[in-house]
């Protein structure tokens, strides 16, 4: 097989890493990739938005399959483009990935399907949003509408910071028109975990459990980010929790799938918060989660080639998939200032003086003459195996102190749950 992997951060990385593994495939290409990609993949220069190109691209190059890793070129459609021209895409249509796409269009699609999720109310009004933004108390949740890249939700503590937030996104366009609409949500407690799932028309399987750490600092503390790293299992993901999820949350989306006519084929991720009334469902995504890819492959058996092709082919109920019974770790290096203003082209140093037993997924990277430099907020992913997660993180942790950049950060408690 032939393969194009769409992207250039750490999810690509760990994906084209994983097919790098695989006997049936002989080729992968990477559009645009990164300088940490280069070493598994043929990197193209062709950016992942660039959705006519990108299918020119397989087409001439007699692509097998063509694996979408980031949300927004899924979101413009580039499956309906690809699937137009008769070429193999793994990757929910236009109308699928509009689950996270909009945040009002997930809201209205669990509230229609009964799965559980928080109480909200929409606003394209700022003067009528701001004059109702006590009625779900504080802290309360806002939620700019459309792709924000992982930082369109806010959650201010007190009604001055509520109003000031409501400026930021529909006001000040911080996040263009993303924030024409906003979504306020009452504010859950608990613990957050995610699962992600393959799904075809007829079968949803859920991968195993990770754990993702949003906030920038230690204790979950700071602002939201795209994810400063995670671990699988999740250390709350029990049998019986896992039952409940399935059977309140995937059965019902893929239900609900089939209900409203999506024809979603993919990678359906499901963030949710424990909570004392049970599970709720805080977000979906469209794709393999950024950093949870990066745990879950790295403890995945089976072929994920053999997996993808079976989805686009709605046969994924044949499909047997294994996972290590080693737990993975994943712990983000960013760069100094993440996730505001930060500087780019730090040189990177000690990538290869790590021990064997990690593997580095390069997020923010690319190549300046010999040096490799950063090139993102998130710039590595540095991450192990080991017979628990606190093994996995004590390796990582150990080898951290052998790589570095300026201005280098990272959390030191990545691989605890926090309630």
């Amino acid at each position: 097989m032939k393969i194009l992997v769409v992207g250039g951060g750490g999810r690509e990385h760990a994906i084209c890493w994983k097919l790098s593994q695989e006997k049936q495939v002989e080729k992968i290409y990477c559009a645009p990739g990164n300088a940490g990609i280069e070493s598994v993949a043929e990197c193209v220069d062709i950016k992942d938005t660039e959705i006519e190109k990108l299918a020119d691209f397989a087409y001439e190059h007699n692509i097998d399959l063509t694996v979408v890793g980031p949300e927004v070129p899924l979101v413009m459609g580039i499956s309906d483009e690809f699937s137009k021209r008769g070429l193999r895409v793994f990757g929910p249509d236009k109308s699928c990935s509009r689950l996270e796409g909009s945040k009002l269009f997930s809201k209205e699609f669990m509230v229609r399907h009964g799965i559980p999720t928080a109480k909200y109310k929409e606003y394209t009004d700022i003067d009528k949003a701001i004059e109702e933004i006590d009625r779900f108390g504080y802290p309360v949740v806002i939620k700019a509408d459309g792709l924000a890249a992982g930082k369109g939700v806010v959650i201010p503590t007190n009604r001055e910071d509520a109003i000031d937030t409501l400026n930021m996104i529909m006001r000040d366009k911080k996040f263009g028109d993303s924030g024409n609409l906003v979504v306020v949500e009452e504010y859950l407690t608990g613990i957050e975990t995610s699962i992600l799932a393959f799904v075809d028309k007829n079968t949803i399987v859920p991968m195993e459990s990770a754990k993702d750490h949003k906030k920038v600092f230690e204790k979950e503390t700071g602002p939201n980010t795209g994810g400063m790293g995670t671990f699988s299992p999740s250390t709350i993901y029990s049998r019986e929790l896992a039952e409940k999820v399935y059977n309140e949350v995937l059965i019902k989306s893929l239900e609900g799938f089939q209900k409203d006519g999506l024809e979603f084929r993919g990678i359906l991720f499901v963030g949710l918060m424990i909570t004392e009334n049970g599970e709720k469902v805080l977000e979906y995504n469209c794709r393999f989660g950024d950093p949870e890819t990066q745990s879950v492959l790295l403890r995945l058996e089976t072929d994920l080639s053999e997996i993808m092709m079976a989805i686009t082919e709605d046969r994924l109920s044949e499909v047997e998939i294994k996972y290590s019974q080693d737990a993975a770790a994943c712990v983000v290096l960013a760069s100094g200032g993440y996730p505001e203003d930060y500087e780019k082209g730090k040189v990177i140093t000690g990538l290869n003086d790590v021990d064997d037993s990690i593997v580095i997924f390069h997020s923010g990277t690319k190549k300046s003459d010999e040096n490799i430099v950063t090139n993102g907020g998130r710039v590595l992913g540095v991450c192990s195996k080991g017979a628990t997660v606190e093994l996995a993180a004590k390796n990582v942790y150990a080898n951290i102190g052998k790589i570095n950049f300026e201005g280098m950060h990272f959390r030191k408690d990545i691989g605890i749950d926090y309630e």
